[in-house]
């Protein structure tokens, strides 16, 4: 694994731990985000983050695709606009923002990694 996909790997434990995590141990999943409604819309916006998985997986071992990049970057823009709208007008707990940096900081390294993956020749939309 090189250095400068370390990022990468740790979005897709991130968004799988995300995904499995409320179908494993709901309890402790509702313990640290707040107490939901709507339990099959926990479970089905975790069900929604699984391919995202699959499209860093993709991009890290099949190829070095612009588009799916851009896919995972947007993905990361959805869930981040959404923890911070939802957490300015306090509807959802603190700990969304600890999501939010991150998904930030996957936005950005995402940018510098089409960038820098643009320059070579290798590089497929």
């Amino acid at each position: 694994m090189k250095k400068k996909y370390l990022v990468a790997y740790v979005q897709m434990f991130y968004f799988l731990l995300t995904a499995v995590w409320p179908f494993v141990h709901l309890e402790s999943f509702l313990k640290i985000t707040g107490p939901k409604t709507d339990i099959w819309l926990v479970k089905t916006v975790s069900l929604l983050i699984l391919p995202y998985v699959f499209l860093i997986l993709y991009v890290l071992k099949i190829r070095r695709s612009a588009l799916v990049m851009l896919v995972i970057i947007l993905c990361s823009a959805g869930l981040a606009g959404i923890d911070l709208y939802y957490y300015i007008h306090d509807v959802i707990r603190w700990t969304y923002m600890i999501d939010f940096i991150l998904e930030v900081t996957f936005i950005v390294y995402w940018i510098f990694i089409i960038r820098s993956v643009s320059q070579k020749k290798s590089f497929k939309i």
